[in-house]
């Protein structure tokens, strides 16, 4: 990580619900932080979509669908977080 251009140290990990101890994914080291966070951006703005049309067409598997990138999504963000300089 440099403080010109900051990267993620890939510590954070996405798990699958509450009692899953094993991560399913883990935000790879030395992505650029604002790569990073353009691509939480993106995510984001799918569950946007997706939350919208599950409301108006009632589909649980969308709600889940918006759940897990938003997941993803705040992972990205974490990690780009930590990698930040404060």
């Amino acid at each position: 990580m440099t403080e010109i251009n900051p990267t993620t140290p890939g510590k954070t990990c996405f798990y699958q619900g509450e009692e899953h101890k094993q991560p399913l994914f883990q935000v790879c080291a030395g992505i650029p932080c604002q790569d990073a966070r353009d691509q939480a951006s993106e995510l984001l703005g799918c569950v946007r979509d997706l939350t919208l049309t599950a409301v108006m067409d009632n589909d649980p598997q969308l709600i889940w669908a918006a759940h897990y990138l938003s997941a993803l999504a705040k992972a990205l963000l974490d990690d780009a977080e930590l990698g930040m300089p404060h």
